[in-house]
This record gives C-alpha cells, sequence and structure tokens, in this order.
C-alpha cells in the first residue's frame, strides 16, 4: 500500500464539488430574476467556482485510473471540501453587500454549509430574497446533499469512495460498498422529506419562498430563516410542522428506509432510536411541567414551547419560537446540557451523537456489574451485536476528546474577554452545530458583536464539530505528512 498522499486524487474529488456549487449558484439567479435583483453576484460567484473546479479538473486529468483512495487523501480531501465551498460562498455575500467583511461572510458561509445556524446578521429581512434563499439552500446542500450527489457520481472518477464518506458525519455507519445504490435512496429520503414539508407549510398559509427556506433549514437541521422571528411569528400548527420534521431529520436515515420497507422488527431493535425518542419526551416533559407550574403557562403552550426548543437543541437544528433565557435558570440550563447529545447517527443532525451516549451508559452499567461479579464476563452489546473494545476505545475517547475541544474552546473566548456564559454556550452550539446559545447569543440575539478572532475560532470549530474532530486533527499530526 502506497504511503505518499496522491493529490490528483483529491484534486478529483473537490473539482466535482466545485462543478456542483457552481449550478447551486445558477439556481439562485432564477430567484435574482423573479424578485427583480441583482444577478452579477451569483452568475460572478458562479463562474469562480466553476473555474476552479476546472483548474483543479485539468490538474488531476492524468491520474491513475481505478486508484482506491486512502485514509490520508480521505481526511484531506474532507476537510478541504468543507473549507473551499464554505470560501465560494462568501463571494455572492460581499459581491452583493449583504454581509461586509471577510470574517463575517466566512463565518454566515461556513454556519450554513455545517447546518450550524449561528448568524451575525442583525435584520435578516432586510436582505435581497435570493441572498437569503442562497444562505438557506447552503443548509440543504451542506446536510447531505452535496456528499450524497458526490458518491452518485464517484464511479465516474474511477476512485473507491467508501473511506471517503464513512469520515462525513452524516453518512457515518450507514455506507456500504453499493455507493451509488446508497447514494440514490439517501438522496431520495432527502428530497421526500423536504417536498413533504413544504406542503404542509403551505397548507398553513405560509408562502412558497418561506416554505421552501425553512424546509431546507429543518430537513437539514440548520435553522436559518428568512425571518428575523424565527419559526415564533408562525402559527401553532407551522410549529408543529417544523417540530415534526426536526424529530425526522435528527433520526438515522437508515431508520426512514426500515419504515418505508415495512421492517419494523429493525426499527424496533435500534436501541439509539428508541434512546433518542426517550430523551426528547423526557426532557420536553420536565420542562413543560417547569413552565406550566411555575410561569404559568396554557399547558399546550408550555408543551409547544418546551417540545419545540428542545427537539430543536436535540436536533442541532437551531429554530426558536421562544426565548428560552427567559425561562427558569434551572430549565435554560437543562437546554444548556441537552445541547451535549447531538441527534442520531446518519441523520443530518451534529453533536456528539445519541449512539455514542448509548455506549457510554452502557459501560457504565457493565462497569457497576463488574464491581459486584469481578471475575464475570460481560459483553457490550449494540443492537444484539457485541461492540469490540478497538470501536468501544475509539468511542469513549471521542467523547472525552470532544469534552476537551469543547474546555479548551471556551477557555480561549474566555482570555478574549468574553463573558463565561457567552464563551461556553457559543463553543458547544457551534461544535454542535446548534445556531444559538445562551448569554449574549442567545434565541433572541445573534453573533455579529463578538470580536472577529472569536468568529474565526468558533468557524474552526464548527467545521471541526461537523466533520467529527478526528478528521480534522488528523491533519496536525507530523505522522499525516510522513511519506
Amino acid at each position: 500500500m502506497r504511503r505518499n498522499i496522491n493529490y490528483k486524487i483529491i484534486l478529483q474529488v473537490l473539482s466535482r464539488i466545485l462543478f456542483i456549487i457552481s449550478i447551486s449558484l445558477l439556481v439562485c439567479i432564477i430567484i435574482a430574476f423573479v424578485y427583480s435583483e441583482k444577478l452579477y453576484p451569483f452568475y460572478i460567484s458562479a463562474i469562480i467556482s466553476a473555474l476552479i473546479g476546472y483548474l483543479f479538473f485539468r490538474l488531476s486529468k492524468n491520474h491513475q485510473p481505478d486508484e482506491p483512495i486512502q485514509r490520508k487523501e480521505a481526511y484531506l480531501t474532507v476537510t478541504l471540501s468543507w473549507l473551499f465551498i464554505s470560501l465560494i460562498s462568501t463571494i455572492p455575500y460581499i459581491i452583493s453587500g449583504a454581509i461586509p467583511g471577510f470574517i463575517n461572510a466566512f463565518f454566515e458561509s461556513v454556519s450554513g454549509f455545517t447546518t450550524t445556524g449561528s448568524s451575525i446578521l442583525t435584520d435578516i429581512e432586510s436582505l435581497p430574497k435570493s441572498i437569503l434563499f442562497w444562505r438557506s439552500l447552503t443548509h440543504w446542500i451542506g446536510g447531505i446533499g452535496v456528499i450524497v450527489l458526490v458518491i452518485i457520481i464517484m464511479p465516474s472518477l474511477h476512485i473507491g469512495a467508501y473511506h471517503l464518506f464513512t469520515l462525513e458525519s452524516s453518512l457515518q455507519e450507514k455506507i456500504s460498498p453499493k455507493i451509488k445504490s446508497v447514494g440514490h435512496r439517501l438522496l431520495l429520503i432527502y428530497i421526500i422529506l423536504t417536498i413533504s414539508e413544504v406542503i404542509l407549510l403551505l397548507l398553513g398559509n405560509m408562502n412558497l419562498f418561506e416554505s421552501v427556506c425553512h424546509a431546507f433549514g429543518t430537513i437539514a437541521t440548520g435553522g436559518f430563516s428568512p425571518k428575523n422571528t424565527s419559526i415564533g411569528g408562525y402559527s401553532p400548527y407551522i410549529q408543529y410542522v417544523v417540530m415534526i420534521f426536526m424529530l425526522l431529520s435528527g433520526t438515522n436515515f437508515v431508520i426512514h428506509y426500515h419504515l418505508f420497507k415495512k421492517k419494523f422488527k429493525q426499527v424496533n431493535k435500534n436501541e439509539e432510536f428508541k434512546f433518542y425518542l426517550g430523551v426528547v419526551f423526557i426532557i420536553g416533559l420536565i420542562i413543560t411541567l417547569m413552565l406550566y407550574f411555575n410561569m404559568n403557562k396554557p399547558f399546550e403552550t408550555a408543551f409547544r414551547e418546551s417540545f419545540f426548543q428542545i427537539i430543536s437543541v436535540l436536533t442541532c437544528t437551531g429554530y426558536a419560537t421562544a426565548d428560552y433565557l427567559l425561562w427558569p435558570n434551572y430549565a435554560w440550563f437543562i437546554v444548556f446540557l441537552a445541547m451535549f447529545f447531538g441527534g442520531s447517527t446518519g441523520s443530518t443532525a451534529g453533536g456528539i451523537k445519541m449512539v455514542r451516549h448509548v455506549v457510554l451508559f452502557k459501560n457504565f452499567s457493565r462497569m457497576i456489574k463488574k464491581m459486584v461479579e469481578p471475575k464475570a464476563i460481560i459483553p457490550l452489546k449494540l443492537n444484539g451485536i457485541t461492540v469490540s473494545d478497538d470501536s468501544n476505545n475509539t468511542i469513549l475517547s471521542f467523547i472525552f476528546l470532544y469534552i476537551l475541544l469543547f474546555i479548551i474552546g471556551s477557555v480561549t473566548l474566555l482570555l478574549i474577554g468574553i463573558d463565561i456564559e457567552t464563551a461556553a454556550s457559543s463553543v458547544a452550539t457551534c461544535m454542535a452545530g446548534i445556531g444559538p446559545g445562551i448569554g449574549t447569543v442567545g434565541p433572541a440575539s445573534n453573533f455579529a458583536h463578538l470580536p472577529d478572532i472569536a468568529k474565526v475560532i468558533l468557524s474552526i470549530l464548527m467545521i471541526t464539530g461537523r466533520l467529527e474532530i478526528y478528521t480534522v486533527l488528523v491533519l496536525f499530526s507530523r505522522n499525516f505528512w510522513r511519506y
């Protein structure tokens, strides 16, 4: 097995991704034309993306066919992909003048493609409709759209894509050797969920533009809204629709496939899915009772506000219908803790992921049993299958590394001069891809007031969290670059 990095393979993949981004930018020209807005921010951006993609394609044209991609190339390709699409996405923001300054535009762009939903915009509704559409479209592309599209066209590259796309967080634990087949199924589920939500939102008297933008943000668990009040200004019906689709989008897409195929036994034995629903129900019910008894809210209002916010945080979507910082202190503290759960593996959600928590609790249970019966051999099983020691150690190490990175990021922002509530929640929400935090970056505020250096740090944490830490950190190892 070769040890050196084949940069031509990397350029081949990047060229395809940049062509997809170029086409996506051209779609926004239609929106700009319909609303009589400036066209040039999008066609200039599309041309730049296409030219860079063509350059990469020409530079990689003579790579050896049927050469499998290795792990080093996979790590580098995935990280560079997110960096390049984020950089390209800043161009329409800057050219149009919608977001002045590169760092602000880059922060908004990274937040879009990583489906974080954190924003530096103070008056969203003042922006052109075409810019707002692009902003929401970056969510949909970043959810699983661009990855699935590349999987589908991967056979034309004559390289093996298995290693490459098992590194991307939203597709982990569901890639099989039949890459193209899996890609089509995932994309179909993604589109069906998107169209279904658009239709249901239209039935609730939301206009087509806002329905599409909100569906993009929901299905990708992103959270960008074309409205300053997010979902809070809409009817209870709209809020329930968005709530349901956030829950569905935070679910492993394999579950959707099993349900479509009526394989209910497969769904029933999935421990992560049951744990996911259990966490949503328990935390949602606790906060519902807090709002009902402590704030004297009508039960339906307490139920809707509680479950909407909790589902939004757990699925890392970031939409809001209420300012949870106005709740009792212990209620929003629970919301802060919920930021560390994350959605299901194989969903568009970010965070630590529910399955890792399941394994963590199983380790606690096994440890207690071993204390009672020291000589007992107690295998750790997930969905009836024994988890190897290597896999178990990797999961526990990831959780430790996640918390460590959270602490380092929080301390760094504290040293910059940011208060502890804002610093800790900013890092937590950006790493998990949630959006709003607590302190001065709560659901009724934004990230515009933070220093530029903080925005750069948080942008890096968004990409690192989206790619599940290891993919990015391995690039800083000396052994990675050794031939």
